[in-house]
């Protein structure tokens, strides 16, 4: 999908208007969470999504980009990103990776999870899937508890990098990266999940972006399926996408698609975010 140019900077009242969306989002997303269980289907989980999104008065963001009619993107085991919600049943021990949006007022939010179906008859299947979606979790935070102390935004990627090559033989995907948020779901400037040479833009107040790292635990190689959207795993490894909108303003930093705003997640890193004045 393509970037839409523009400055990359808001104003605070531009950063204010997108405290909803996000929030709207990740209250979306929770419900969502809260519904994965065997014998759900994906197509189920977008309806619960659509409903919460629509209550709060915001609209999918992810129904905006052409060609697509889903509330969610829902990837379950080597799909990797951009699944199309269907009937299969969701199973046990199933990796599962939801990614969704709200359009509120013309601002957007942007997010996605994975969770681990548990099965007691796999647990060590259960274990490395919950491994893996953890480590990527992890680099997420990671990355945004260096977006709050960094004076160039490509600094978010090389801890990315740095904690998932810590972890064990993960990869990360470099065909797909994040990306600014604000009137335009995907806008400049791109952010990595990898070491770059350049520095990207300077961090500073107005900078608002998506943070999301994919991560596999097999060899980084994806086709495209024959639906044109769903990204999978040549090799079948399991796959795991966790992202986040992340506000950065003249206070410090705060996550609009976390109810705290990160809190929780980022004191254990030394990172106290501060909320959107």
């Amino acid at each position: 999908m393509g970037l839409r140019r523009s400055s990359i900077y808001k104003s605070p009242d531009e950063l204010r208007r997108m405290i909803v969306p996000g929030l709207t989002t990740a209250v979306a997303l929770a419900a969502v969470r809260e519904a994965i269980r065997p014998g759900v289907t994906p197509l189920e989980l977008d309806a619960i999504a659509e409903a919460m999104i629509v209550e709060r008065g915001g609209r999918s963001n992810f129904k905006l980009v052409p060609g697509y009619r889903h509330t969610l993107c829902i990837s379950v085991n080597a799909d990797v990103v951009h699944g199309i919600p269907g009937s299969r049943a969701i199973e046990p021990g199933d990796i599962v990776s939801v990614d969704g949006g709200a359009d509120v007022g013309g601002w957007n939010g942007d997010s996605a999870f994975t969770v681990v179906v548990p099965d007691a008859a796999r647990p060590e299947l259960v274990e490395a899937r919950r491994r893996l979606s953890d480590v990527t979790e992890q680099s997420l935070w990671r990355g945004i508890a260096r977006l709050a102390r960094a004076r160039h935004l490509n600094e978010v990627g090389d801890s990315v990098q740095g904690f998932i090559e810590s972890q064990g033989d993960y990869g990360i995907l470099t065909e797909y990266v994040g990306h600014g948020i604000g009137r335009d779901m995907h806008e400049e400037p791109p952010v990595f999940n990898y070491r770059v040479r350049q520095k990207g833009p300077e961090v500073k107040a107005g900078l608002v972006v998506a943070i999301e790292p994919m991560v596999v635990s097999g060899d980084v190689d994806t086709f495209v399926r024959d639906d044109d959207w769903t990204v999978t795993t040549v090799d079948g490894g399991d796959a795991a996408h966790w992202e986040h909108s992340v506000a950065v303003h003249r206070g410090g930093i705060w996550v609009l698609t976390a109810e705290d705003g990160g809190t929780a997640a980022l004191e254990p890193l030394g990172v106290s975010p501060v909320p959107i004045p």
